[in-house]
């Protein structure tokens, strides 16, 4: 088997510059430490970090990276985790990366020098080769919410596929054949997912809806989607909107509500998570629910399987199934208003 010497001389450097870039990245030059990974791989080179002692009568500590806790919904996965670690005795060490895959980098390093023993992560990215280095450390990961269902790791999220088939059945059963979806395409698989199983659904009906790009899941984009769409022609505007998530389908609200355009009367809204806010809305919002709090419980018994049970774990995948709620902001659609 390869050491890390055998590393060291075949990219070029020193074997301390191999332990930094497994151990703390962020110390290593990018090409630099794109070169040694490059090493590790063609030498199949697996450092051993599974082995490496831990004081005796340790609490076993795990952490938790989560891309954005201005988003409500990782506020919830992060409850639903610590929740269930406490019950379990175990520590959580919570980091938010404030959607900043540098900053994400900065903290997967900070808690691989805190040396916890595994780390959840919903990723800035979901394919961010920043995460892909923890593999490289071999360091037990479950990956939360943001991931490719193809990735081998353990995982845990909603069945996004299947929502998007919930907000398509139940416009379709309102009568709406008009419809389009606001959401961020080109940074989000959940996005994409969402969207897969609502196109799919409409088509069919022979329906094809239109896709209305956001830059990223908060309020403010959905406020200007919203504008973006306020400023068509009455006629021209969707009957129903699904939106790939609530903040986004709160903004697309509360710009229409600014200019006078009605929710349900003129367009309905569905949005995607159940947050709180989402029910508390002036007008209450018919959503897609997502187990939360659950998704952060099973993330914490998955990485304490692998944790206990090293080379005998076997990675497991948790698709959640999603729940419709139906609110006011969904209603079949009116004979729209002409313009004055």
């Amino acid at each position: 088997m390869a050491t890390i010497h055998d590393v060291a001389k075949y990219a070029g450097v020193s074997a301390g510059t191999v332990s930094n870039v497994l151990n703390r990245p962020g110390y290593v030059a990018p090409q630099t430490r794109e070169r040694v990974l490059a090493a590790i791989a063609d030498l199949g080179f697996t450092p051993i970090q599974r082995a490496r002692k831990y004081p005796a009568g340790r609490q076993r500590t795990l952490g938790l990276a989560l891309a954005d806790l201005a988003n409500p919904f990782f506020v919830d996965a992060a409850l639903g985790a610590e929740a269930e670690a406490k019950s379990l005795g175990v520590g959580v060490v919570i980091v938010h990366n404030g959607d900043d895959v540098a900053r994400e980098q900065d903290n997967l390093d900070l808690l691989v020098q805190q040396r916890v023993h595994g780390i959840m992560i919903a990723p800035v990215r979901a394919l961010d080769a920043t995460v892909e280095r923890l593999d490289a450390r071999d360091i037990p990961l479950v990956y939360v919410d943001r991931v490719d269902e193809k990735t081998e790791r353990c995982w845990v999220k909603t069945d996004d596929v299947a929502g998007g088939r919930l907000a398509a059945e139940h416009l379709i059963a309102l009568g709406h054949r008009n419809v389009a979806f606001v959401g961020n395409f080109a940074s989000s698989l959940q996005a994409n997912r969402r969207f897969d199983g609502f196109a799919a659904t409409l088509a069919e009906v022979d329906v094809v809806p239109e896709r209305v790009l956001t830059d990223s899941w908060r309020i403010t984009d959905g406020r200007m989607a919203g504008a973006a769409l306020a400023a068509r022609a009455t006629a021209e505007l969707p009957t129903a909107i699904m939106c790939g998530n609530d903040l986004t389908a709160l903004g697309v609200l509360l710009e229409f509500a600014h200019r006078g355009i009605r929710v349900p009367d003129d367009v309905s809204i569905v949005g995607f998570d159940d947050l709180s806010w989402s029910e508390a809305a002036t007008v209450p919002l018919t959503t897609v629910r997502q187990p939360r709090e659950e998704m952060g419980r099973q993330a914490v018994r998955l990485l304490l399987d692998e944790i206990d049970r090293g080379e005998a774990h076997a990675h497991h995948h948790e698709l959640l199934v999603p729940e419709l709620v139906t609110r006011a902001s969904s209603a079949a659609p009116r004979p729209m208003r002409s313009d004055n």
